[in-house]
Parts: structure tokens; sequence; C-alpha cells
């Protein structure tokens, strides 16, 4: 048998590599395209009805987004909290005709319930076709039902899941045993896990998690060491740091503060070394046992570990500073961020700031303030509504007014609502004092953002009673 000559000649192998580079130069370029697009969509932040305008633009300009593309951009704007943005991305997929996935109809429904409320997300629902209508699509409908703590709705859809050979999963019956856990009823939720085993559905480590939370709840610590001794005996590779630190945070509770550390050593023992998460999860829990040299610890490695630390790891140590009044080490991580940062995160700002007022420390609040207002893409309300709830606790109304006229200035398009409780401080505040000028002053600006309803006209009522005015 002759050899057989598989050589490739020179011209044929230089046609072969540009061809073969050029395919990813061109995956790179889409990659990038992909990226350019969540950019502009993420940068509308809470505008609505753009969605639309600035991807046709998008297109106007010669890049036509794939529909894996648009569903990456969906699923980055769900994870960030824009719901808003990735509906309307949905919604123009479907003026464009772009065939939906048996995956895509479940995103939707939720995302329709999340922007539109639950009303729309059944109707939504009940216009599917029986095909579209998977069981993933039920199972969304039924968080819904759930995460809206829609007791009869989501028993009755459960039902009819069931009917169906649906509801026979352990995430149909892990939302059942959060509603319960939301609703207060935690004796419920070891009967669901009892059906399961009977009906040989494989309990998930979430379920595990829930079942041993729901002990807890019901002052029962010795039952949650039980089902954790069960996850170790039955399902030993289900028994990973959640699960450890499910039970720390259980013994922190329950005040048994050295088996909570025994737990978190075990965490630490069990999570692997790249394991973000994790580490989150720790310097939480070490805060909630007032450990601060294990907090330092953990996040001196969690830097040896990572190159570059995200927002939320900043935002996590500095909730655990604040929690264990180390002021220093507060001030020091938020400056570090500050200077470091890509993208500014107003969260972060917001519990520095909740930290400084907390102390007193008013200057420093407002200093922040003030930088978060030059970098700040949009005006951080929430911040505002935080400052006039502590000058009012404080008795200084006139500076809590000044925030609130600040904030009602800036206000577009209704994105903004004060917040019932603070409205509350502001009654509560004018009318102890007798102040109708300032009560009258607050409702003008109040009726910009919020409908006046009884209770405020009673407050301003009460108001002029007080003041003597009878007119």
């Amino acid at each position: 048998m002759k050899n057989l000559n598989l050589s490739v000649p020179k011209r044929a192998f230089y046609s072969i590599r540009s061809l073969a580079l050029s395919t990813v130069a061109e995956k790179k370029e889409k990659s990038g395209d992909t990226k350019k697009l969540y950019r502009r969509l993420s940068a509308l932040g809470r505008k609505k009805d753009l969605v639309f305008s600035t991807i046709n633009e998008y297109i106007r300009e010669g890049k036509i987004p794939s529909k894996v593309e648009l569903v990456k951009c969906v699923k980055e704007l769900r994870k960030y909290g824009k719901p808003h943005l990735a509906l309307e991305i949905m919604e123009w997929m479907e003026t464009r005709g772009i065939n939906k996935s048996v995956s895509d109809f479940p995103v939707h429904l939720d995302l329709v319930a999340k922007v539109k409320g639950i009303e729309e997300a059944e109707k939504y629902f009940n216009d599917l076709s029986t095909i579209e209508r998977s069981k993933w699509t039920y199972g969304a409908l039924l968080n819904c039902y759930c995460t809206n703590l829609m007791e009869d709705q989501a028993l009755a859809l459960f039902e009819k899941m069931g009917e169906k050979n649906m509801a026979f999963t352990s995430l149909a019956y892990g939302n059942l045993m959060s509603l319960y856990m939301k609703l207060g009823k935690p004796e419920k939720v070891a009967p669901l896990v009892e059906d399961m085993k009977k009906r040989n559905i494989e309990l998930s480590t979430f379920t595990y998690c829930v079942w041993m939370t729901s002990c807890s709840q019901l002052d029962d610590v010795e039952g949650a060491e039980k089902v954790f001794e069960e996850v170790k005996q039955d399902s030993p590779k289900k028994c990973d740091w959640t699960i450890y630190s499910n039970l720390a945070v259980i013994y922190v509770k329950s005040g048994h503060k050295e088996k909570a550390e025994l737990a978190l050593k075990k965490v630490e023992q069990v999570m692997g070394p790249q394991d973000r998460k994790a580490y989150l999860h720790l310097i939480s829990l070490y805060a909630g046992v007032s450990n601060l040299s294990e907090v330092y610890r953990l996040w001196k490695s969690l830097k040896q570990n990572f190159e570059v630390l995200t927002n939320v790891s900043y935002l996590t140590m500095l909730q655990a500073l604040g929690k264990l009044d180390d002021l220093v080490g507060l001030k020091d991580c938020y400056e570090e961020w500050e200077s470091t940062c890509h993208s500014f995160d107003v969260r972060l700002a917001h519990s520095v700031i909740k930290n400084y007022l907390k102390h007193h420390m008013v200057e420093e609040a407002q200093a922040i303030f003030q930088r978060t207002l030059e970098r700040s893409s949009g005006y951080p309300f929430w911040i505002s509504e935080t400052f006039m709830s502590y000058y009012l606790k404080n008795s200084q109304g006139h500076q809590a007014l000044y925030f609130m006229k600040a904030a009602v200035s800036q206000v577009k398009d209704n994105e903004w609502n004060l917040q019932h409780h603070i409205i509350e401080e502001f009654l509560q505040y004018f009318e102890g004092i007798g102040d109708v000028d300032f009560g009258e002053e607050f409702c003008e600006l109040l009726k910009k953002v919020n409908p006046l309803n009884h209770a405020t006209y009673k407050s301003l009522l009460k108001t002029y009673i007080v003041d003597g005015r009878k007119s």
C-alpha cells in the first residue's frame, strides 16, 4: 500500500489559516457588538419605551443582532434588576416575528409579572397555545403566585400541574416551601418534604436548606441538626458549603456562637478557592458573630484569590464593617473602592451614608452624597430618603424638607414615589410641632410625586387645630 501524501500545499495552508483567522475575528467582532448593544440598552436606566428605538438605531448602523445576542441582553438585564428593559427586548422580538424557544415563554411571563403585574402575567399565560404552556411556563406562573404570596392561586395551580404530571419536581415543591416560609407558616414545609419522599422526588440542596430553616423558625434547632445529618448520610454530594452556611445562620440566630463558628470553619474547608459567593457569605456570617478579625482575614484572602473585586464584594465588606461599627475600616474600604471602581454603584455610597448617619457623622455623610451626585448616572432618590428620615427623627424638619425639595426637583416621568413610612414621619413631625406652613409646603411637594390620601389631609387638619386656625 502506497503512503498517502497528507501534506497541505503551502498556498492552501495560508488560505485555510486566513479563513480561520477571519472566522475568529468575526466571532470577536460579534461578541463586541453584543457588548455594545447591551451597554446601550443598560444605559437607558429606568426610562421606558426607548428600547425599540435603540435597537432600531443599532440596526440602521448596519449591525443586525441575532436572537442569541438579544437573549443574552435579556439575561444580563434580568440579572442586574432591569426587568422593564428586558421585557421591551422580548416585545421587540415579537414584533419582528422572531420565533421563541420553549425556554423563552417562562422568561417572558416572569418579566410581565415583574413589570406589569400578576393580572397581566395571567393574561399572557392564558393567551399561550397548549404547546407553549410547557411545565416550565406553568412553573413560572407558580413562581409568580408564590412570590406575590397568593397562596390560594398557587395551590390551585399546583393541583392543576399535578393533574398534568407537571408538579412533581423539586423546583415546584421548592416554590411552595418558599411561599409558606414567607407567609410565616414554617410548619407546612415538613409535610411537603414527606410528600416529595413518597413520590421519590429527589431533594435538592435548596430543599434541604429550606427544611432546616423551617425547623429553626419553629425553635427546633435539634430538628435542623437532624436534617443536616440526613444530608450528610443520604446525599453527601449535596452537603456543600451552602448547607454548612445555612447551619451557621441557624446557630447565629439561636445564639449558639461556638457552634456557628465551627460550621463556618467547615464552610471554608468545603468551598472552592475560586468561589466568590462563598467568601461573601462567610464575611457576612462572621460579622454576624462579631468576629472582626475573621472578616478581615477573609477579605485579604478574597483579594489574593481574585484579581478583580466586584462592586458586590465591596458592598458585602462595607455592610460587614458597618455592622461591627468599624468606621475607620469602613472609610478606608469605601475610599479604596471609590478610587478604583469602573462603574459607580449607588448602593455602596448608600451603605456608608447610612452608617455615618447612624453615628451622627452628618458632614461625612453629606460629603459622600455630594460625590455620589457627581458620579451617579441618575438622581439617588433613596439616599435622599435616608437623609430625610434621619433629620425627621432628630427633630430637624426643615433640613428634611430641603432634601425633599431637591429630590422633587429632579423627578422625571413619575420615576420616584416617596416611601410610605417616610410620609408618615413627615406627617407626625409637622403634626407634633403644629407648624401649618411646614405642613402645607410638604403637601405641595408631595402632590408632585404621590397622590394625597385621607391620612395626609387628616394630619394637616390636626395641625390646623393645634395652630388654632379654624378657617
